[in-house]
């Protein structure tokens, strides 16, 4: 464990800290997903950015959460890692979905 997952893992035990933690968990996911689908499939921000029209500095920023996609920009780096976007809405923990 690194000193940052330390870290976090202590002030997680502050109830404030850890509700904008994880009121925060979805741009995580996003910014995560990313990165890992990109390094998986084995280019570079520079590629990735040739083959989506994207500046590279943009990847950059969405990469390291410092910007905001729209839908559309997903969809266009998804599709420059020959990849497709799949959003999902899930029920919030302890609730349950009405179905009609």
């Amino acid at each position: 464990m690194t000193n940052y997952d330390e870290f976090v893992k202590e002030q997680l035990k502050d109830p404030e800290f850890r509700a904008e933690y994880e009121s925060l968990e979805p741009e995580f996911s996003i910014v995560l997903a990313i990165n890992e689908a990109r390094r998986n499939t084995g280019i570079t921000q520079s590629q990735l950015a040739a083959r989506t029209g994207i500046d590279q500095s943009d990847i950059s920023r969405i990469e390291t959460g410092d910007a905001n996609p729209s839908l559309n920009t997903l969809k266009r780096l998804a599709a420059g890692m020959d990849m497709r976007l799949k959003l999902e809405f899930l029920p919030t923990e302890g609730k349950q979905t009405v179905q009609a």
